[in-house]
């Protein structure tokens, strides 16, 4: 990969549309991989920066790096004063409720894509999701016990940043993320791919808000969804609910 999507450039913050499938910096534990978000953008822009957050390797989306230690510091900050909101397009299994807070506390989880350092012995954390359903869809299909395949679109809100949260707040509601090969359904997952040829997972950080670290101005970014991800929602006639990027 020989550079990513630039959404937001200055001189102390890049913001990048991190693909599905790439690690956002080097991992001993997944040392097969050759290319990540942090290297990526580090030769493409010629200078130094620093991840203030992650996705998991699968996930894609708004990605935020700062291009200076002291922006980096005050940006991690912010999140730790939880004055960052972030928003995610994601699809599921079966039909979700209109809105839901999902209020379950989350242990840490050794992360194998990168994380090797996690703390697997520390009690459940707390953890808060909130979602709400921007559409459906059944499909006359039988997949495994089920008749039809039911799925969601779900714009979520993260409001903790545990590992993985999202993913595995879907879980725990009996609505997993289509395409996640370690929280979701196999069969599910199965049948997209091979019916809309889609194989990515099908979550996508969609938005970041903060306060600039310097100006004060109040960003809000977006990212676009990828290729593979638009055209299935395109199959699916969810395209028009998902309002302007």
């Amino acid at each position: 990969m020989k550079s990513l999507p630039l959404l937001y450039l200055d001189e102390q913050l890049a913001v990048v549309n991190k693909p599905s499938g790439l690690l956002v910096h080097r991992s001993n534990i997944d040392r097969h991989e050759t290319e990540n978000a942090m290297k990526t953008l580090r030769d493409q822009l010629g200078r130094w920066v620093y991840p203030i957050h992650r996705l998991d390797k699968p996930t894609s989306g708004v990605l935020v790096f700062a291009l200076d230690k002291e922006t980096a510091r005050r940006m991690t900050q912010s999140f730790f004063d939880k004055t960052v909101s972030k928003s995610y397009l994601g699809m599921v299994r079966g039909f979700t409720r209109e809105t839901e807070c999902i209020d379950y506390a989350l242990k840490e989880r050794r992360d194998k894509m990168t994380d090797q350092r996690s703390d697997g012995d520390k009690p459940a954390q707390e953890a808060v999701t909130e979602y709400r359903r921007l559409a459906t869809v059944e499909l006359p299909y039988a997949v495994g016990r089920y008749a039809t395949a039911r799925y969601s679109l779900i714009q979520a809100t993260p409001l903790t940043g545990r590992n993985r949260q999202i993913r595995r707040h879907m879980k725990h509601v009996f609505h997993p993320i289509i395409g996640d090969t370690t929280y979701g359904d196999s069969r599910q997952n199965d049948f997209i791919r091979e019916k809309f040829n889609c194989g990515r997972m099908l979550l996508h950080a969609r938005e970041i808000g903060f306060t600039h670290p310097y100006s004060g101005l109040q960003l809000r970014i977006q990212a676009p969804l990828d290729r593979e991800f638009s055209l299935l929602l395109t199959s699916l006639r969810w395209s028009d609910c998902l309002g302007p990027v």
